[in-house]
């Protein structure tokens, strides 16, 4: 049976804008249709799903890195029956032992960006990301992040096919991170990107592409499926 393509709405990192999801706009177009979610009005997680879900379509599958992996769990809480799929990169059950002051997370943040391993094709469009956003809304997606609320609640309420991926040498979303929120979705099935940092789906485009294909058709290649533990 062919399927007709699935809206798919894609959440950028903070400090990131649409080239963050550019090779995956273009390579997913027979399978989705893709749009971009604006992270860069609200300064609340609350409001920045709200306003993703007053422009999306009614159904949709949602895709989001760290900050864009935090409003898609917002999302799923605010209109559970709207979000058919969703997909976290880089995306943390909780702050626990975590920085706490704007500061360090603006520290932490741009860790990546000056990351060494990262070749001059990546940290280029990265560092031009940052500027195009500007220090204004990068503040704002701070402060987002570190006020956000109990994540519990949205993430229990994730009922729909989820992939949780999360880079190797992530140094914010550690991978036992990712793995600790896919250990807490009923199915998900959990994906490490090898020698990739927090944005994968820039540093490893192709990956990240194959993985999201194959999560819109409904099935995931090579992740480890993860079950929840019955109590």
């Amino acid at each position: 049976m062919i399927r007709k393509p699935m809206p798919l709405v894609l959440l950028p990192a903070m400090g990131c804008d649409g080239q963050l999801w550019a090779r995956q706009v273009v390579d997913l177009g027979d399978v989705a249709h893709p749009e971009l979610g604006d992270l860069t009005v609200d300064d609340t997680l609350a409001g920045m799903a709200a306003r993703v879900l007053a422009h999306a379509p009614p159904r949709m599958a949602v895709a989001g890195v760290s900050l864009g992996g935090y409003v898609a769990l917002e999302m799923i809480r605010q209109a559970p029956d709207r979000i058919e799929r969703v997909a976290l990169f880089g995306t943390r059950a909780s702050m626990e032992m975590r920085v706490r002051t704007v500061g360090e997370q603006g520290l932490l943040a741009t860790a990546p960006h000056a990351d060494p391993m990262l070749t001059p094709i990546v940290s280029g469009p990265v560092q031009a990301m940052a500027e195009r956003v500007g220090a204004d809304v990068f503040e704002r997606q701070q402060r987002a992040l570190l006020a956000r609320p109990d994540l519990d609640p949205a993430i229990a309420a994730v009922r729909v096919p989820a992939l949780v991926a999360v880079g190797d040498r992530d140094r914010i979303c550690l991978p036992e991170d990712a793995a600790a929120l896919a250990q807490r979705i009923a199915g998900a099935d959990f994906h490490i990107l090898r020698h990739c940092g927090h944005l994968a789906p820039i540093e490893r485009p192709g990956e990240v592409t194959m993985l999201l294909r194959a999560w819109l058709q409904g099935a995931t290649e090579q992740p480890r499926r993860v079950t929840r533990k019955a109590t």
